[in-house]
């Protein structure tokens, strides 16, 4: 089995990137599962655990939903902050053979002044790490 890590943001355009990339590659609804995460905030982490739940973040739901509609196997994995980290240490924890990071457009300016979660994912991670855009619906 191919372990493919898919850490989603609140933007539903890029979790539907994400989900059809991971859905369109070879194989797989019989070859990958996706683990899908989200790095909970501080006030969802320390949410009473009865309610803190990656399961109710809308692009975790979307992703999932996508994913399961295609025959991929599917798990959630709730991520730590800060994000970039949380991504890298859930990579090692599944021991997933690649993660699949959606971004936004920023200019080099932007991606110095405020820095960028892919950007530190695609510097630090072991695994292969894609960078895919938005899909609308």
């Amino acid at each position: 089995m191919y372990t493919i890590l898919v850490p989603v943001d609140a933007d539903e355009d890029r979790a539907r990137g994400q989900a059809a990339f991971v859905a369109e590659l070879p194989s797989a609804e019989t070859e990958i599962e996706a683990v899908i995460t989200h790095a909970l905030t501080k006030e969802e982490a320390e949410a009473p655990e009865e309610i803190r739940n990656v399961e109710r973040i809308s692009t975790v739901r979307l992703v999932r939903d996508y994913l399961e509609d295609q025959d991929v196997d599917v798990q959630l994995a709730e991520g730590q902050q800060p994000p970039a980290d949380g991504i890298i240490e859930l990579a090692d924890e599944f021991d997933a053979d690649q993660i699949v990071m959606g971004s936004r457009k920023r200019s080099p300016t932007g991606k110095a002044v405020f820095g960028s979660v892919s950007q530190q994912v695609l510097l630090e991670a072991d695994d292969p790490v894609t960078v895919v855009g938005s899909r609308e619906e």
